[in-house]
């Protein structure tokens, strides 16, 4: 009897990314795939502190790994401190690579087989984490990479090194960043119509040719290129065009997307007590609460685990909520704000307590899909896009840095689902922005939109749908081989 093929996946460590390799990974191991989940030594505290003592004891066929995160973190270290997006992408490039292959090889160690642990069979590795290419290479197994950005952020990204061979970036000076460069057209990137620089990912926004944002994504989408295959988090209805244009670009693409839909329709309670959150929730109370009001009368604002707001930008957005009327539920990290002196205003407490609800966090993908949610004011986060399009709710989107400007980008203008905020947002804007999308013209069609594609999202995974097609062909044509 042949051993159960068996799946190492490593996801980029922050939250969006962990989630999305989480749901791979679950559908993997539906299919019978023994699986060996990698989070980095500092995440998995984080969880830990968050789930419990015990909630990443796995399960046989399901286990967790750590790695440790290089010079960027010490048991030290405030576990409440925000990501360093540069200082992560230097480890990854520099100090993942041995503790992965060390891991790798206690795992294919014969020790492993008496513990029931069968031989690596595939790893299943974030795009971001390049590096697993050569891991591969060295253990003799394929790797997939799951790119878990929107696929036209990811056509951006496959061009940046284009970019700075037409000396389009890095700009000659700051004043490219406020004098309307950034509106200038793009029209040579194959599936991008009328792109301009600002709605490329923001990491092209730089004067220094050694900026380790933009030199990172240029090394890890020339790896990725030598992967087995790609998997994207998105359905083919959605993205056809932009996917027409990757295809001549990468290994075979395997749109299995959303993904959290997919594995929602997966029935294992062993498997549903195991969750990758790094933040406690109040799932309970915020449904308890959305339970009061009316439907599609409740704005929902969460800017993921990754962006930060400056007081100033608090207190406008604040008072933009305060000043529509409607009732709203505000998730506010721990870290959200870039200052102690992030503190909601009194006022604007004492006038919204009757409609308000503030938490640090909350299961989105269960609150999205409350009747009562009528807008959703999002940073413009890959996963929570894709949880907003498949709950049918129209959004307002404020991008905060990297994929967030392109995928805003297709949200207003390609599919017609999201009003885009400045970035140095106004209460006034604000407003008005709820009032369009919850009593205006605008409004009913942008809900008419993103029903429609809700229902495409959906069909998606029907037997026979797209998304579940491709991935049948994954497993037999990459991951079983």
């Amino acid at each position: 009897m042949s051993p159960k093929p068996h799946a190492v996946c490593i996801p980029l460590p922050g939250q969006s990314h962990i989630n999305a390799m989480f749901s791979v990974a679950k559908l993997l191991h539906q299919r019978g795939f023994h699986i060996t989940f990698v989070n980095t030594q500092y995440n998995h505290r984080r969880i830990i502190r968050s789930r419990g003592p015990n909630s990443l004891d796995g399960l046989p066929d399901f286990q967790f790994r750590t790695i440790p995160d290089g010079p960027t973190e010490s048991c030290d270290n405030d576990i409440d401190d925000p990501l360093d997006i540069p200082s992560l992408c230097i480890s990854v490039s520099e100090y993942f690579l041995a503790p992965f292959c060390s891991m790798l090889s206690q795992l294919d160690d014969a020790s492993s087989r008496v513990n029931g642990i069968p031989p690596i069979s595939c790893i299943v590795a974030d795009g971001c984490m390049s590096f697993s290419i050569q891991a591969g290479a060295e253990f003799n197994v394929p790797v997939v990479h799951l790119w878990p950005i929107s696929p036209c952020s990811l056509l951006g990204f496959m061009h940046f090194g284009e970019l700075v061979e037409r000396g389009t970036t890095p700009f000659k000076d700051e004043s490219y960043l406020v004098d309307g460069q950034l509106e200038t057209t793009i029209d040579w990137i194959l599936g991008m119509d009328k792109i301009r620089l600002k709605d490329l990912p923001s990491f092209i926004r730089t004067t220094d040719p050694n900026d380790i944002l933009l030199n990172f994504f240029i090394q890890e989408t020339e790896r990725t290129q030598k992967a087995s295959a790609i998997i994207l988090n998105t359905f083919e209805a959605l993205d056809q065009k932009v996917l027409d244009a990757l295809s001549c670009m990468l290994p075979p693409i395997y749109t299995i997307g959303p993904l959290h839909l997919f594995a929602r329709k997966i029935k294992d309670d062993s498997l549903d007590a195991i969750a990758t959150n790094i933040w406690e929730e109040r799932t309970c109370e915020c449904i308890e609460w959305l339970n009061l009001r009316e439907p599609n009368s409740v704005i929902y604002v969460n800017f993921g685990s990754l962006a930060v707001v400056t007081p100033r930008c608090l207190v406008e957005l604040a008072w933009g909520l305060a000043n529509s009327g409607r009732p709203f539920l505000w998730i506010i990290r721990p870290d959200l704000v870039r200052s102690e002196s992030g503190i909601l205003p009194f006022e604007f407490l004492e006038r919204t307590k009757a409609r308000g609800m503030i938490a640090s966090w909350c299961a989105q993908e269960e609150v999205l899909k409350h009747p009562s949610i009528g807008v959703f004011l999002t940073h413009g986060g890959w996963n929570s896009t894709m949880e907003s399009i498949c709950a049918g709710v129209p959004m307002i989107s404020w991008p905060y840095f990297g994929d967030q400007q392109t995928t805003c980008r297709y949200c207003c203008v390609e599919w017609g689902v999201a009003m885009e905020l400045e970035s140095d947002v106004k209460r006034d804007e604000v407003e008005s922005c709820i009032g369009e999308l919850m009593g205006g013209k605008k409004g009913e069609d942008m809900k008419r939109k993103v029903m429609e594609l809700k229902s495409k999202a959906e069909e998606s995974h029907n037997s026979g749908g797209s998304s579940h097609h491709n991935f049948e062909k994954l497993i037999i044509e990459i991951l079983e081989q």
